[in-house]
């Protein structure tokens, strides 16, 4: 079937072919390793700071939320980074600040799902193989980290993705 005939995708900003660029075009990837380390910089001060204040929380009540702030602890990146991700900008704030979001190989963005095993999977990537995940994006063309390569997603930078036809 040629490609002319196949249904447009309402729920994809551009197809990713080699007609539109798509995923090959340069301009997606200029940076992303430099703008998605300074990005996840951002977000852990994001981070220290809720799970800072939750802590506080512990010792102005002498303790007695201990439990709640060590269950909460490790529980608020994972929910910051899914919701974010799986949410409308499919980007964290550090993300949104640097001008990156991630897609799905096929262009759209990542359901609710897909950001769920995204984050754990990076989150898994880092406990396990420390600076691994830096060393895959370096040898790459688009930048691609390990989680980046399980879960069949990439990301892009948010104003080539408008430039591209989004």
């Amino acid at each position: 079937m040629p490609e002319d005939s196949l249904p447009d995708r309402p729920s994809m900003p551009f197809v990713w072919s080699d007609r539109s660029g798509g995923p090959r075009d340069p301009e997606l990837f200029d940076g992303i390793v430099l703008r998605r380390s300074v990005a996840y910089i951002i977000d852990v001060v994001i981070l220290l700071g809720v799970t800072g204040f939750l802590w506080t929380l512990v010792v102005l009540t002498l303790g007695l939320l201990w439990a709640v702030a060590a269950v909460l602890t490790p529980i608020v990146p994972l929910v910051y980074h899914t919701a974010l991700i799986g949410g409308r900008h499919s980007a964290t704030l550090g993300m949104r600040v640097t001008g990156v979001e991630i897609r799905r190989l096929d262009g759209g963005r990542p359901d609710i799902a897909l950001a769920f095993l995204q984050t754990a999977l990076f989150y898994a990537t880092v406990t396990l193989t420390s600076m691994l995940i830096l060393l895959v994006a370096l040898f790459n063309d688009r930048g691609r980290c390990l989680h980046d390569w399980l879960t069949g997603t990439m990301a892009v930078r948010t104003a080539a993705v408008e430039r591209l036809g989004a």
